[in-house]
């Protein structure tokens, strides 16, 4: 009797579940980020950085861009790391806090400042938890 295991078409709907969930995450995270500059730019915060005005669109690219790239970093996890969810979690909340780093020296006011710095945080907080359910712990 001769039995046969695949395993590739498991792995691929996990990546591809991992890949879905992080573009979710990432749109949720871009709309959030935009709403908090624009909440910020309402209350009266600045939005310029250096004299150069930061548009509200630029705070979800950007979070697009940084937030793929972290799509990008659990699937190779997930391929290559003994405990993908566990590396997954420590590099990204090391990495926000990297973030943090230019908000604090940047060219601008203290308000400015701590909005951009919120921004960071809540694209973290919506992007790093939805990609790491879906990572092997």
């Amino acid at each position: 009797m001769t039995t046969t295991a695949t395993t590739t078409p498991a792995a691929t709907s996990t990546v591809g579940a991992l890949i879905r969930t992080g573009v979710a995450a990432t749109l949720a995270a871009s709309a959030a980020t935009m709403a908090v500059a624009a909440v910020g730019r309402a209350a009266g915060i600045s939005l310029d950085v250096a004299d150069a005005p930061i548009p509200v669109t630029g705070f979800g690219v950007l979070t697009a861009v940084f937030s793929l790239v972290g799509v990008i970093l659990a699937a190779v996890l997930s391929r290559f790391a003994r405990r993908p969810r566990r590396a997954f979690v420590r590099t990204t909340v090391v990495l926000t806090v990297l973030s943090l780093v230019p908000d604090v020296i940047v060219d601008a006011g203290a308000a400015t400042k701590a909005l951009l710095m919120v921004t960071h945080l809540v694209a973290a907080a919506i992007v790093i938890p939805a990609v790491a359910r879906r990572l092997a712990a």
